[in-house]
């Protein structure tokens, strides 16, 4: 099963941008034993804020993570480091336990 707490998803009104794109592929092993892959050159944009970071949404496809079921997924990113997933179904948060360093910049 994926790790899940409740979680709130907030107005954004930080710094952070407002829409991303992943420079570089990056593989994502979750704790449920499945990997996932960002792929390099996709884009983001932003919905709002956790506690734990800023939450990207995908733009223009769907993004899910698995366990027992499968999960739409939103990146939650703090530091130039994905350290969860929103679930946007389930008003979730689902931490990893390791945070994975991601590259990204502003969508060309």
């Amino acid at each position: 099963m994926v790790s899940t707490t409740p979680a709130a998803l907030a107005t954004d009104n930080t710094t952070a941008p407002s829409r991303l794109q992943l420079k570089a592929s990056t593989e994502v092993r979750l704790e449920t034993g499945y990997t996932r892959t960002l792929a390099a050159g996709s884009n983001w944009q932003r919905a709002g804020t956790l506690s734990q970071g800023a939450v990207y949404r995908p733009v223009g496809t769907i993004f899910t993570i698995e366990g027992r079921q499968v999960h739409e997924a939103y990146l939650v990113i703090a530091d130039q480091r994905l350290v969860g997933f929103y679930l946007p179904g389930e008003q979730a948060y689902s931490p990893l336990s390791k945070a994975v360093p991601i590259t990204t910049g502003e969508p060309q």
